[in-house]
């Protein structure tokens, strides 16, 4: 397995056209992937190495463009990016896949979104890697207003505010609709309060990056959810932690733990 994009299919749910790829084999543990924020599958699982470490692994690899992102549809009406929305589709694409249970990871905003989906599917979850957000799911991860007026600013020259300028960088680099990521970046950013990660219930790691600014401490967050281990990145801010070697290894060796159990 390399680092080439593999085929995408589509299914349709909630008014739009969802991408995704399936991959790895068969009849291996399935687990989902969720990508962050002006990301894509390809972007945040692919090239960084994930799809191949979990298919050499044995593992079913199934994975989705978020709407908004990728080769999905990019509605720009806010209402429709809240993460309850986008949890749904990616609880879709299990249905549409006829998978009942399978590990689920996400990173930054996919964290987020995989978090609200295992608080309203509870059975359908056997473990969950949030990867890039820490405590951040409680308490926020600062002010993102000059992220949407980054990304919808004539272009990259005149954006001064510096998280403002990554995102936009990062958006231009991926070619995606700025305008969509505008309109989900204004309401993609629900918190969990404490109670609620209390109820996740399932094992979870949390893995940040120890230079990360963004997601908040792993190790705040997890000693709220009763089955969490909290991992540090060495040295890895916010964009290169997600395809460390490090955060790699603990997600493979949490994974057989779980599979143990």
């Amino acid at each position: 397995m390399d680092l080439n994009p593999p085929p995408f299919s589509t299914f349709y749910h909630d008014g739009l056209n969802i991408a995704y790829f399936d991959e790895g084999d068969p009849s291996g543990d399935p687990i989902l992937l969720i990508h962050g924020f002006a990301s894509t599958a390809n972007v945040n699982w692919v090239y960084p190495g994930w799809l191949k470490t979990l298919g050499d692994a044995g593992y079913r690899v199934i994975a989705l463009d978020n709407r908004g992102h990728g080769a999905s549809d990019k509605p720009h009406d806010p209402t429709v990016y809240h993460p309850p929305a986008m949890a749904g589709d990616a609880i879709a694409l299990l249905d549409h896949l006829g998978i009942a249970e399978a590990h689920v990871m996400g990173y930054s905003m996919g964290a987020r979104i995989s978090a609200f989906l295992t608080l309203a599917n509870p059975h359908r979850v056997r473990s969950l890697i949030l990867g890039g957000l820490g405590i951040g799911m409680v308490t926020g991860v600062g002010e993102w207003d000059p992220i949407a007026d980054a990304l919808t600013a004539p272009s990259l020259d005149v954006v001064t505010h510096e998280r403002g300028r990554m995102f936009r960088a990062f958006a231009d680099q991926t070619k995606s609709d700025r305008h969509a990521l505008a309109a989900c970046i204004s309401t993609s950013r629900d918190l969990l309060s404490i109670e609620e990660v209390g109820r996740i219930d399932v094992p979870v790691l949390v893995a940040v990056g120890t230079k990360d600014d963004i997601a908040g401490s792993p190790q705040e967050l997890a000693t709220l959810i009763p089955h969490a281990l909290a991992l540090d990145i060495p040295g890895r801010d916010h964009m290169l932690a997600v395809g460390d070697r490090v955060f790699k290894k603990a997600a493979l060796e949490f994974l057989a733990r779980v599979g143990q159990a």
